[in-house]
């Protein structure tokens, strides 16, 4: 059964092509903002997010970033980031605010579709700047609870290796590994959003108070996050 889909855009063109060009999902509805999803309520099993929703001095209240994030989860959704946003931090405090995963807007229309069924289904998907960052956060035990094979599968996915490849290193099968892969990015996203803007900056040796314009320590974050930086 292809999965059920909320699209929230601006652009007309991403609203009416998301149904057209990926027949794997069905488009339960198409808005222009996060608010007018939470009037509605449609039945879906991922909200397809865009980051960047509206011209803030036309529409100054709509919530947009970690706000429309939260918006969405705090109706239940599960939601996955559609955008061009391609700024580390800003795609690391996506999930620590409760994305599900986050798709590149310039990805191939069939890998879009492909990770978007990834994230219905309760997968998680980082983008490879994200891993790197956790790479780092587990190496400098910021983050602990890890079992030595996990460590691995991290070490060699953050340095860009194919499943194929570190499935060798490992010596385990390819589909073994995409299921150790599925458990440990759903461990990392959780783990990320326990942690503080001050126990990440001491981790990756940034100056304090670099991330506390961009983390979501509070539910309550401006709609412009995103600008700094």
């Amino acid at each position: 059964m292809r999965p059920a889909v909320a699209v929230v855009d601006d652009s007309p063109l991403i609203r009416e092509s998301v149904g057209l060009l990926m027949p794997g999902l069905e488009v339960a509805a198409a808005v222009s903002t996060v608010e007018e999803l939470v009037r509605r309520r449609p039945a879906a099993d991922l909200v397809i997010l865009d980051l960047h929703l509206a011209n803030l001095e036309q529409q100054p209240d709509v919530r947009q970033g970690i706000a429309a994030i939260r918006a969405a989860t705090g109706c239940g959704y599960r939601v996955c980031v559609y955008s061009q946003e391609e700024r580390r931090f800003v795609l690391a405090a996506c999930l620590a605010a409760g994305a599900g995963g986050i798709v590149s807007k310039a990805l191939p229309t069939r890998r879009a579709e492909e990770l978007f069924v990834e994230v219905a289904a309760g997968g998680t998907v980082m983008p490879q700047a994200v891993v790197g960052i956790l790479e780092v956060l587990v190496r400098r035990d910021c983050i602990t609870l890890l079992s030595e094979r996990q460590r691995q599968l991290l070490r060699g996915r953050a340095r860009g290796l194919s499943y194929a490849q570190v499935a060798k290193q490992l010596f385990v099968s390819e589909s073994t590994l995409r299921g150790y892969w599925l458990e440990l990015t759903r461990s990392l996203s959780d783990s990320l959003r326990d942690l503080t803007p001050a126990e990440i900056e001491h981790a990756l040796g940034l100056a304090p108070g670099d991330l506390l314009e961009l983390w979501p320590a509070e539910p309550t974050a401006p709609k412009d996050w995103w600008r700094t930086g």
